[in-house]
């Protein structure tokens, strides 16, 4: 009768203190996280300058637009060229007609192997000087081979008054 006691006395106890005994809930193993993979590391397109001089002409430019400069820089994607252009000291009747990429060493006059795009009548300066960008469409082939050896292709600028070029800078690798 004693255990009998004991066991209505540890019920009213636990009664008073408001619950009944409650068994511990299991523990929870925490589910695995998924990992994230590395993602790639993206590659930069081959990217190329070029520092655009009247004297880099061949034969150099003398005359009022001697004064012409500027800075190209080319970025290949896939067959996708994309011209970024600052034009600046040409005199305030300078038209720059076309522009393109050549085939040639310094020097050298070589053909015409990727075109801007660019007409006569595209770009007004102002100040001397214009800021444009032209993203066109190349030949892979072609492309292949600047890639292989910038230094053995120029960007030229034409002007109305010099149909020849008025301003080149030979392709260099951009850091």
């Amino acid at each position: 009768m004693r255990l009998l006691a004991g066991i209505a006395s540890f019920t009213l106890v636990l009664a008073a203190c408001g619950g009944t005994a409650a068994a511990p809930s299991p523990s929870r193993t925490p589910s695995p996280s998924p990992t994230a993979s590395p993602s790639p590391t993206p590659t930069p397109a081959p990217t190329f300058k070029a520092e655009l001089k009247s004297s880099n002409e061949n034969p150099p430019i003398t005359d009022a637009e001697a004064s012409c400069s500027g800075n190209a820089t080319v970025t290949f994607s896939g067959t996708s060229v994309k011209f970024d252009v600052v034009i600046s000291g040409c005199p305030a009747t300078t038209a720059i007609n076309i522009g393109h990429i050549h085939e040639g060493a310094a020097g050298v006059n070589g053909p015409v192997r990727i075109d801007t795009g660019l007409k006569a009548g595209d770009l007004t300066l102002t100040a001397g000087g214009v800021t444009f960008t032209r993203t066109v469409t190349g030949d892979a082939a072609i492309i292949s081979q600047v890639l292989a050896n910038p230094a053995g292709w120029y960007v030229n600028f034409h002007s109305t008054l010099h149909g020849g070029g008025v301003i080149r800078g030979q392709l260099t690798k951009a850091s």
